[in-house]
Order: C-alpha cells, then sequence, then structure tokens
C-alpha cells in the first residue's frame, strides 16, 4: 500500500475553507519555516488530521452496503454493479460549497468527451459521505450533472447518485482507502479530490487525482478495469505501448510495448510484402 500524493492540495482544503500548497510525495501538508523561533516545518492542521487517500488497487468495495438513491429508492452499492461494465466511484457531499463541484464538474467533461457511452460502456455512481444529505438533494445534482453531458432524458440509468447513513459509507470509503472528516470550525467536510474506477465486480482498479481528469486517461483507465471488454481495438493497441506510472499518475510510454508492438507492425508488413510479390510471380506466370 502507498500514501498517495496531493494531485491538487488546493482541493483538500477547499471543504474547509483553508488554502494549502502542493506537497511532495508522500506528505499531506507541508509549512514552510517562518524563521527562528518561528513555527516547526512539519505542521498538520487539524482539518487535515486523519484525511487522506491510501490506494488500495484489487481491494473488494462492500457490495451489502445499504445505501438510498436519488428516488428514495434503498439499494444495495451491488444492485448498481455486477452488470459487466468498469464502473466510476465518486465520493463527495452535495452541500460542498467548493471541492466536490469542481471534482464533479471535472468529471462530467471528462465523461462527456472520452467517447464511451454512460450506461452501455460503463457505469458511474456518485455517493454523499454526508449522512444528513437527502434523496431530494441527490436528485437535484443528479439532473444538473447529467443535463451538464447532454442527457435530457433524467430517467437514463447509468450515473446514479445516492446518500446513505455514515456506517455504509464508511464502508464504502474505507474500501478505497479514502479519510475524511468534519472540520468542527467550518463545519464543512475536509478530504481530497480524487474519483475511482472499479472493476465490473467491484474491485478498486485505478485512482485518478484532482478536479480534472484528461479524457484519454480516464477512458484507458475504464478499458483497462474492463479487462478490454469496453472500447475499441485501438484503445486495447494503445494498452499494450502505454502502462500506468503510479509516480507519475498518468499512462506513460511503454518502452517494451512498443518494441512489441513495432515488432508486430513489421511482421504484417513483411507478410503482406511476401504475400504480394508470390500473388505478382503467380500472376505472370498464369494459369499452369
Amino acid at each position: 500500500m502507498t500514501r498517495a500524493p496531493l494531485a491538487a492540495a488546493v482541493a483538500a482544503l477547499a471543504a474547509a475553507s483553508l488554502a494549502a500548497p502542493t506537497s511532495a510525495a508522500g506528505q499531506f501538508w507541508r509549512q514552510k519555516d517562518a524563521g527562528p523561533g518561528g513555527p516547526p516545518s512539519d505542521v498538520v492542521p487539524d482539518a487535515l488530521k486523519d484525511v487522506g487517500i491510501e490506494e488500495r488497487l484489487g481491494e473488494q468495495v462492500p457490495l451489502d452496503a445499504e445505501l438510498v438513491d436519488w428516488t428514495g429508492k434503498k439499494v444495495k452499492l451491488g444492485d448498481l454493479l455486477g452488470h459487466g461494465r468498469p464502473v466510476i466511484l465518486s465520493l463527495v457531499y452535495y452541500d460542498c460549497p467548493m471541492l466536490c463541484g469542481l471534482i464533479m464538474s471535472g468529471e462530467a467533461r471528462a465523461i462527456r468527451e472520452m467517447g464511451l457511452t454512460l450506461g452501455k460502456d460503463y457505469d458511474a455512481v456518485t455517493i454523499s459521505f454526508d449522512p444528513a444529505e437527502r434523496p431530494a438533494l441527490a436528485g437535484e445534482r443528479r439532473r444538473g450533472y447529467l443535463q451538464s453531458i447532454g442527457l435530457s432524458d433524467l430517467t437514463a440509468t447509468g450515473w446514479s447518485f445516492l446518500v446513505g447513513p455514515e456506517a455504509s459509507t464508511r464502508r464504502i470509503a474505507d474500501a478505497v482507502g479514502f479519510s475524511y472528516r468534519k472540520d468542527p470550525r467550518s463545519n464543512q467536510w475536509a478530504h481530497l479530490a480524487a474519483i475511482f474506477v472499479l472493476t465490473p465486480d467491484g474491485k478498486v482498479s485505478r485512482y485518478l487525482y484532482g478536479i480534472e481528469f484528461p479524457p484519454k486517461e480516464l477512458r484507458l483507465s475504464l478499458v483497462e478495469a474492463a479487462g478490454g471488454r469496453v472500447g475499441t481495438t485501438f484503445d486495447r493497441f494503445i494498452l499494450t505501448c502505454y502502462r500506468y506510472d503510479p509516480a507519475s499518475r498518468r499512462y506513460e510510454p511503454y518502452a517494451l510495448g512498443i518494441v512489441r508492438a513495432g515488432g508486430a507492425l513489421v511482421l504484417v508488413a513483411l507478410t503482406a510484402l511476401i504475400g504480394g510479390l508470390v500473388w505478382r510471380e503467380r500472376k505472370a506466370r498464369g494459369p499452369a
């Protein structure tokens, strides 16, 4: 297990109305020295204590966790998975003054631009971790984000917005290594900015950090989580040449994959060339 670096530290404190600089890998906060006699070099603000993301790739999310959807219907998390499609999971709270809206807007933009079909190639599940929030607010947020990706039919399936008791949302958050807490001074929730990609059977496949999610990165994450069962042949070819780099948190060119792909192309070209030469020779000879 590795401690994930902050992709956007300002996002971590937006919910608590604080400001933070980008941290080094493996750290969530660093405050510069104020000079002799100043504060210590490493100080964690109260709002960020017990807040972070610990990557748990391959961890199973609790399929029996009980939630309530935007219509007020009780569901289990497993009811929204297991359809043979990968899932984008986002953990937010709907009444967030800034950060969660930025995360959700970034997710909606990536969904709109990445070229896969919601509800056919993949599903999306958004869960509020604030136990005080109700289905009506979930429905209001769902309506807005579906419209933002060009879906006017609000009965369309594919993107579920849910609320639930703290016991359920904590179990789900713990499974993906997402830690959050309420700041008593601001009465807001402090948390980091990330979304999670799950396999069709509900195992953690990929973490995407920040408030902007490049459509190519999200698309490749979904293709990878589905084992190549979604997307195009070209997407699967790209995954042969690219591998996810935990250090950069991006898909980077994979040298061995590029060599293999290049070798395959050369083999195809040689086969075509030899076939063409044989065909021309037989044609020149005429009928036997």
